[in-house]
């Protein structure tokens, strides 16, 4: 029987997982079996009395960095655990993630996720260990734990079973090239806010042209960059 897909997280702070993951559908389905979540603590591979992960910056500069011989240990028993499992840094600077990433990763076995802190690793270990660096936007965090949790869920919630009505999933933005078109429901009206009439006429044809147009004026409007590729097609 093949191993659930397997989320394993390099950080320095363990006890920040599962936090929201172990909430709500993605939580159920950890409980379940659906899919695995493994912990590794940085700090294990280092050594001295007070288990140091970084030091001063080469060439001077503020902050500290994350050391590459610790970094290296942690990424190597994870990689022993899982050879075939992508590893990936999330960094600011990294690829932007995208939908098509996150179904390429759910088709695997699983993903190591290493989580920085401070200024940042040693871009040695990046180099030596071949490292995917991913971003989950243009803004900067403390550190990676966070941007782990939303790599995460955004792949778990693609897994078979996780998901209740697996049609929904087809249309959700960045499937279909576009964003999402709006949703409503009851009350019909609200603060003087009405359902727009097309969702109530019972005309299923007419609201799937309706709720296309949306999904097309929206992500014209919001997103120009998603919008050309989606011309192109």
């Amino acid at each position: 029987m093949r191993p659930p897909w397997t989320a394993r997280i390099l950080t320095i702070l363990p006890e920040a997982f599962p936090g929201p993951l172990g909430a709500s559908l993605i939580g159920r389905a950890l409980e379940q079996g659906v899919w695995a979540l493994q912990t590794i603590d940085i700090r294990d591979f280092a050594s001295g009395r007070h288990r140091a992960v970084d030091d001063t910056p080469a060439g001077g500069g503020p902050g500290m960095v994350m050391r590459a011989d610790v970094l290296g240990a942690a990424i190597d028993a994870a990689a022993a655990k899982s050879p075939d499992t992508p590893l990936i840094y999330l960094s600011p600077r990294g690829r932007p993630l995208t939908q098509a990433r996150v179904r390429e990763l759910v088709t695997g076995p699983g993903v190591s996720l290493l989580c920085g802190r401070f200024e940042g690793v040693d871009q040695r270990v990046l180099d030596a260990r071949n490292i995917e660096e991913i971003s989950i936007g243009d803004f900067v965090l403390s550190g990676g734990e966070v941007a782990a949790c939303a790599l995460v869920e955004a792949c778990v919630r693609l897994l078979p079973g996780v998901i209740g009505d697996a049609d929904s999933l087809a249309q959700e933005s960045f499937e279909q090239g576009l964003l999402e078109y709006p949703h409503y429901t009851r009350p019909r009206e609200w603060e003087g806010w009405d359902i727009p009439e097309i969702l109530l006429s019972g005309d299923h044809k007419k609201i799937a042209e309706w709720r296309r147009e949306m999904a097309e004026k929206i992500t014209r409007e919001r997103r120009p960059d998603l919008w050309e590729t989606y011309r192109k097609k």
